[in-house]
């Protein structure tokens, strides 16, 4: 049964979407040449705490970190290490966070530093390809409907969609119903209701759409070893249009990113 929430669990919803980005945000300011993939998770726990909430990643079925930091072919699901981040790197910061008993959910693909003009397209389309999915996500609409615009714009740019990951419901718990695939059929899949609330998340491949999962049962590749971008913002559907309840603005608009 797929139940809509109510504006006051919405407004929660809303409070954990503003913190995700804000944090995001934080550690976008830090990833740069020279700096480790720990010192990023650390950056963001600190700033998850230091607000009164918890990373809801860190223990989540034996995750250990408080972010999923994932690096070039790395799709999603990377653990924090001593890798030392280089130029022309990407890496996705996926982050959740729990806070009066409902979940944040958001990701971003950062570069380091300089990266080659094709990764920046890749970067660019997957971003994109994100908001063609949430103008989709309307009442009334179904979740074909958003994996066919996600796919049908990545696709159309010369990427691949990964088919075994989707994005997922949110609420008290991390994930609920429904998934979100980034591919599919329009008129398929379950129907949108108003106050669903729905994180969206395309995780797109410079190569093929082939992966395969890390022997530490997390982290997922891809099969050719090129990159991967990975965005996800959370959002309410409503009538029309939909409503986000997470941001990129603190990373672009207040300086994190150049453009």
């Amino acid at each position: 049964m797929l139940r809509p929430k109510t504006e006051e669990e919405i407004e929660l919803l809303k409070i954990n979407g503003e913190l995700v980005s804000k944090t995001l945000a934080e550690v976008g300011k830090v990833v740069a040449p020279g700096v480790t993939t720990f010192e990023l998770d650390r950056v963001a726990e600190t700033f998850i705490r230091d607000h009164g909430a918890v990373p809801s990643f860190k223990g989540f079925e034996g995750f250990p970190s408080a972010l999923c930091l994932s690096v070039n072919d790395v799709v999603v699901h990377g653990f924090p290490s001593d890798y030392i981040l280089k130029e022309g790197d990407i890496v996705s910061v996926d982050c959740g966070t729990l806070y009066k008993g409902y979940n944040g959910d958001s990701a971003y693909t950062f570069p380091v530093g300089e990266v080659d003009p094709e990764t920046r397209r890749l970067l660019d389309v997957t971003k994109a390809s994100l908001y063609k999915g949430i103008e989709a996500a309307v009442a009334g609409a179904r979740t074909g409907d958003i994996g066919h615009a996600v796919q049908s714009y990545a696709e159309g740019a010369g990427f691949s969609v990964v088919r075994e990951l989707e994005g997922h419901g949110i609420g008290k718990e991390m994930h609920e119903n429904p998934g979100i695939p980034n591919y599919g059929r329009q008129g398929h899949g379950a129907r949108l209701i108003p106050g669903m609330t729905i994180c969206i998340e395309p995780m797109i491949c410079a190569g093929g759409r082939g992966v395969y999962l890390a022997r530490n049962g997390w982290a997922v590749h891809t099969a050719d070893h090129r990159n991967s971008a990975h965005y996800e913002l959370t959002v309410v559907v409503r009538k029309g249009k939909a409503e986000q309840l997470s941001t990129f603005d603190y990373i672009e608009k207040d300086g994190t990113i150049k453009f």
